[in-house]
């Protein structure tokens, strides 16, 4: 689960800096909301709040819970504060689409429960259909003793179990909760680093099932479970593990002591793992044993390069893999409360792995639903600029691969984002980060620019999803200045809003 996006009662104080922020704890105290709740029309006109991209009415979001395509329907569940703009009594928000683009709100489908395994909260897990029925995995969280504790963190009071809910409702909005935890506690002889963020699948005759953790001092890791019923669960062994960087922090998630959010899936023929740890998701793709159900890595990369985390994926009405992201934000708590709303789901992307296991992604096609027309570009001496209204808009760059060329986002005269091509390295420079492309790869670039956010995938490779901010009630123009043009090809478009009042 995401839980913890924040920071722990003995440092509230929130870290200003985008890099900083990227090392934040995510497992954190709730508190009190001092600042007085926003009117749904200052939300709704506030120019940073995206127009299409998916996040609640209100208050903070973060991580994405279960997605799944049940009864004709895209579901999606969320991390959930209902009280305020920031982290705290974390809940599941559900919303419901037709097409994964266009959003209708719904119930929230969890809520702690007094006195039960999840009165701390209902943090993160996944959503599983057998038959008419779909299934919760999810962490419960309590408060509890040190001895108890799974969240390693200096205060030591948080037990996490792993829970289960169930509905038989078509529309997914009326949920039970099984009373006692399926699994209330992690493997003995286990100096774990945190106990979380469970997701389940069917394979052969029983069901599997991930847990996010790690042992202090090793590095983190990834437990298997194995059930027939998806109530009682066998442990296993860890699928994989990784290594400590030697760096002891509060946080374990900091240092890699601890893996979060992990997801298990096969594609194309591979079997993929994408988790979250020092700030950054990752992704290995390899082979599964399915005899003695141990997975060997073989290439490992970066799923984003800056604000995207935990994520979880589903397959759609097509079969295809799909990708969700939580956008965190890069200002602090003051700012949010004084918002009203914090965080952003991104949008979905489509997964999949080339032969030699390298990861491919794509922006789902179907945003073509999304446009509203051609933004036309104007001719310069070095290339072409794109003026997307209000910073609103999509941009798609292409170049032949033997040319170099430089795209730049600016807002108010200020550059927000620059990413260029080099030839000779075959490879993408976004904001001094490389990306580099395998031999065959085309250099192509695809931006969504909404309200706050610039979301774009290089190369088909890799994303690279960034926050801006500004002052006033107006939305500024994002020019996008494509230079050294040659070969390249720059286009872009309006985008149509997904509500009339930002607050679908």
């Amino acid at each position: 689960m995401k839980h913890s996006a924040r920071l722990f009662p003995n440092r509230r104080q929130f870290l200003a800096t985008a890099a900083a922020w990227a090392l934040a704890p995510r497992v954190l105290l709730a508190r009190s909301n001092p600042v007085a709740a926003k009117s749904a029309a200052e939300i709704a006109n506030d120019p940073r709040r995206p127009q299409f991209h998916l996040l609640p009415a209100k208050n903070w979001m973060n991580d994405p819970n279960g997605p799944i395509f049940f009864n004709g329907k895209y579901h999606m569940f969320f991390q959930y504060n209902p009280h305020a703009a920031v982290w705290g009594d974390m809940s599941w928000y559900h919303s419901v689409s037709p097409d994964m683009l266009h959003w209708t709100h719904l119930p929230l489908a969890l809520e702690p429960t007094a006195g039960g395994p999840d009165a701390f909260g209902c943090f993160s897990g996944s959503a599983i259909a057998v038959g008419k029925r779909v299934y919760f995995v999810y962490t419960g969280v309590v408060e509890s003793t040190p001895d108890k504790a799974t969240i390693r963190d200096g205060s030591d009071k948080l037990q996490e179990s792993q829970c289960l809910a169930f509905s038989d409702d078509p529309n997914l909005i009326h949920w039970t909760k099984v009373a006692k935890p399926i699994v209330p506690l992690p493997p003995e002889g286990m100096a774990i680093t945190g106990f979380r963020d469970p997701s389940a699948w069917r394979q052969d005759d029983a069901y599997y099932m991930t847990v996010g953790s790690g042992v202090a001092r090793v590095g983190g890791c990834v437990l298997l479970y194995r059930s027939k019923d998806l109530n009682t669960w066998e442990y296993l062994h860890p699928l994989t593990s990784g290594i400590w960087n030697g760096k002891r922090t509060a946080n374990p998630c900091e240092d890699g002591e601890m893996w979060e959010c992990p997801e298990f899936f096969a594609l194309d023929g591979m079997h993929v793992l994408i988790y979250s740890t020092l700030g950054k998701v990752f992704w290995q793709s390899g082979k599964l044993d399915v005899a003695t159900m141990k997975f060997t890595p073989l290439k490992t990369g970066l799923l984003d390069l800056d604000a995207f985390y935990a994520p979880k994926t589903q397959l759609d009405a097509k079969g295809r893999r799909i990708l969700w992201g939580w956008i965190p934000e890069r200002r602090n708590d003051a700012a949010m409360l004084e918002a009203g709303w914090s965080g952003i789901m991104s949008l979905p992307r489509v997964m999949h792995v080339d032969p030699d296991g390298t990861l491919r992604l794509q922006m789902l096609p179907e945003t073509v639903k999304l446009r509203a027309g051609t933004v036309p570009s104007e001719e310069t001496r070095t290339g072409a600029v794109a003026t997307l209204r209000k910073a609103t808009g999509e941009v798609t760059c292409a170049g032949g691969g033997d040319k170099s060329f430089e795209v730049s986002f600016n807002a108010n005269e200020t550059e927000v984002m620059r990413v260029s091509y080099s030839p000779e390295k075959h490879s993408f420079l976004a904001d001094g980060k490389e990306v580099a492309l395998e031999p065959d790869d085309r250099p192509t670039l695809h931006a969504f620019v909404d309200g706050s956010v610039i979301e774009l995938i290089l190369g088909e490779r890799i994303g690279y999803t960034k926050r801006f901010y500004y002052e006033g009630s107006t939305a500024p123009d994002v020019r996008v200045h494509a230079t050294g043009m040659g070969e390249v090809t720059m286009n872009a478009w309006k985008i149509e809003p997904i509500s009339n009042n930002r607050l679908t």
